[in-house]
């Protein structure tokens, strides 16, 4: 079976919610400590077999290519200093993967949009990795591998799914849950956006990663309009499911969004506690702080 070498990952998003910081500097670009969001779900991405990584941008995103390109002038500098370990670092963050960058353009617009401009890199018969540049997991496997996982389990296209209370259902896109194939993983019948706590089909909620097999494309190509005048990956899948299966699996790890303030902040808390370099002490220092 085929398997995904390839993941679109959707940034070009305005970040609007964190202006004045996002007028110069893109939202995929806000630190996890010392790390980009966007870096994080690339490594994820190549630890499941990624070698082709193909970001969608817009007309401000520059640093997200200067920050998977080389800089030999960086890296000679800090190696002048002594640190190889830093430029060892940055070096390293080049050769990730090969990255081809395309400009998202065309409407209407919508979360699937990014796919028909990047489709002329992907072959008929492969599957593709698609992320939103702004959320990610904290897990031990990486989430992209457990993905793979159900993808070569079943031989479909899967979506990542999240638990969450009924109460927040009118957040997410909730999922019609058909037959258990395992612990996680389950047969999809559809998902229903935004439908509130009284009319959710399940508690389990689509966050932004999938693994798509090519037959999606020919659908989204169709760009029908959705709710909000967009052309939408969930609109897109639903039409999937009523002619092939389509599955979901339930990710082992700690979903975060990072597109809106208080998520973003407590991502950064989260990954501080995790760390084995300086977690303890923060740890200590948050207790200090909240007495």
């Amino acid at each position: 079976m085929k398997q995904p070498t390839k993941a679109i990952i959707c940034a070009a998003g305005l970040g609007t919610r964190f202006l004045p910081q996002t007028k110069a500097m893109p939202k995929e670009m806000l630190p996890i400590i010392d790390k980009p969001v966007i870096q994080l779900i690339v490594e994820q991405a190549v630890a499941a077999g990624v070698t082709d990584i193909i970001i969608v941008t817009g007309s401000t995103k520059r640093a997200i290519e200067d920050h998977f390109d080389r800089s030999d002038e960086l890296e000679k500098e800090l190696r002048e200093r002594g640190k190889n370990d830093k430029a060892d670092q940055i070096e390293a963050i080049a050769d990730l993967a090969n990255f081809v960058y395309v400009r998202q353009k065309g409407t209407p617009k919508g979360n699937a949009r990014p796919i028909l401009n990047a489709q002329h890199l992907i072959n008929d018969d492969e599957p593709f990795f698609v992320f939103f540049a702004d959320d990610f997991f904290r897990s031990d496997v990486a989430w992209p591998l457990q993905l793979k996982a159900a993808y070569n389990k079943t031989g479909k296209s899967v979506i990542s799914l999240i638990e969450v209370d009924k109460k927040d259902a009118d957040k997410y896109g909730m999922a019609i849950i058909g037959d258990k194939v395992s612990d996680r993983l389950f047969k999809l019948s559809g998902l229903v956006e935004k439908p509130g706590e009284a009319n959710t089909p399940s508690t389990f909620a689509s966050v932004g990663s999938y693994l798509l097999t090519p037959d999606i494309i020919p659908i989204i190509a169709q760009e029908k309009v959705g709710k909000g005048g967009e052309i939408t990956l969930a609109d897109s899948i639903n039409e999937l499911a009523t002619q092939d299966l389509v599955y979901g699996c339930f990710i082992d790890g700690v979903w975060h969004d990072t597109g809106d303030q208080l998520k973003y902040l407590q991502a950064v808390v989260d990954v501080g506690l995790e760390s084995d370099e300086y977690g303890a002490d923060f740890k200590k220092y948050l207790k200090k702080r909240l007495r």
